[in-house]
């Protein structure tokens, strides 16, 4: 009976390859990550925003979301009755929301509309950035 095996020489050909390879796509792999990182952050603030109109619309009450850039976190609250909702935090995830358009605070009226119309700049610390959009009619949008 014949066996046949491969060299070690042959062993240590194809691990560098492929060392070669993982080399050049892990910095690719990174920046994609970043990218959805990025996205998926901007899409959990997007949604924080819509839960406060819908919460001015339910409730009839003034709602607004007060960016705490130093605490890193997004603070719901009800204006007429001076009561917060929830805080939503987004320190852990490696983001910096910069100044809106429209300052600190946005809010959203019973009717739904929001006060002024914003955008936010956001950036990972890897430099990806995203961009999300209020409009006076209260619609929150991704760029």
């Amino acid at each position: 009976m014949k066996q046949e095996g491969k060299t070690l020489t042959e062993l240590i050909v194809v691990v560098g390859i492929l060392g070669m390879v993982a080399s050049m796509a892990i910095p690719n792999f990174m920046v994609l990550h970043s990218r959805a990182q990025v996205r998926c952050a901007t899409e959990e603030i997007a949604s924080e925003l819509r839960l406060a109109k819908q919460l001015a619309l339910t409730t009839r009450d003034q709602v607004r979301i007060v960016i705490d850039m130093d605490r890193q976190e997004l603070v719901t609250q009800f204006v007429t009755r001076g009561t917060t909702h929830h805080v939503y935090r987004y320190g852990g995830k490696g983001l910096v929301i910069e100044e809106p358009s429209a300052g600190l605070e946005i809010a959203f009226y019973p009717s739904g509309r929001s006060a002024t119309a914003t955008t936010i700049p956001i950036h990972s610390l890897e430099g990806q950035t995203q961009k999300l959009t209020v409009s006076i009619t209260g619609r929150v949008s991704l760029l």
